[in-house]
């Protein structure tokens, strides 16, 4: 459901433009909004979230999929853990809906989907292992990666039950909004997919804002 924030840029008390192929990892306190903002359009932004205070407690697809009772993510969407404790909630989207099943880029999908010359090519779990071997304040580790959302990108079931992966339905500036219920550790990788044609090949910056 398309819903525009009531919020002023100006008024953001953090903002972080993050380059295709990096990662993004804070803290968004209890109460804080945070805005994932696709600049050029079209952009994936694969994002997991945590328990601040007890890490070990993280975003469930599963459950959140069951409670919701819809495999899409919008406006009014309540984003679970998996002990079923409500950590954000969807306030703002202006791109309509966002993908819970097509997983993220790596190394091993790079090569089946693409060429066994791919494999080697950046891919959003690399750049999540980076995250968490660069911000060892979290006491996280590879272990910690699990099941992610796909902000801005477009993966429609078919009749037969499949996924395909389809031209986005974001565009410049269109933006989601999460309200935190609890301290959450935000991991969200900027896609550095230079294989897929729903980026036209070309990566693309977001930009993380957070009002208090």
């Amino acid at each position: 459901m398309i819903v525009e924030s009531q919020l002023k840029v100006e008024n953001a008390s953090q903002r972080d433009v993050v380059p295709a192929g990096d990662y993004y990892m804070k803290v968004v306190k209890k109460g804080q909004t945070l805005r994932i903002l696709d600049m050029e359009g079209n952009q994936a932004a694969d994002t997991l979230f945590y328990n601040a205070n007890d890490p070990a407690e993280r975003y469930s697809a599963v459950d959140t999929i069951r409670e919701q009772g819809n495999v899409y993510l919008t406006t009014g969407t309540k984003i679970l853990s998996d002990q079923c404790n409500v950590m954000l909630e969807i306030v703002a989207d202006t791109c309509g809906r966002h993908d819970t099943l097509g997983g993220a880029c790596a190394t091993e999908s790079n090569t089946v989907r693409y060429a066994i010359e791919k494999k080697c090519m950046h891919a959003c779990r690399d750049s999540w292992l980076l995250a968490v071997a660069e911000n060892d304040q979290f006491g996280m580790d590879k272990r910690d990666i699990t099941h992610n959302i796909n902000f801005f990108m477009n993966v429609p079931i078919t009749e037969e039950g499949g996924l395909t992966f389809e031209d986005g339905i974001s565009a410049p500036g269109k933006y989601v909004e999460l309200k935190a219920h609890m301290d959450v550790i935000v991991l969200m990788s900027n896609c550095p997919q230079l294989n897929n044609p729903c980026n036209a090949y070309n990566p693309t910056p977001v930009e993380m804002l957070i009002w208090d």
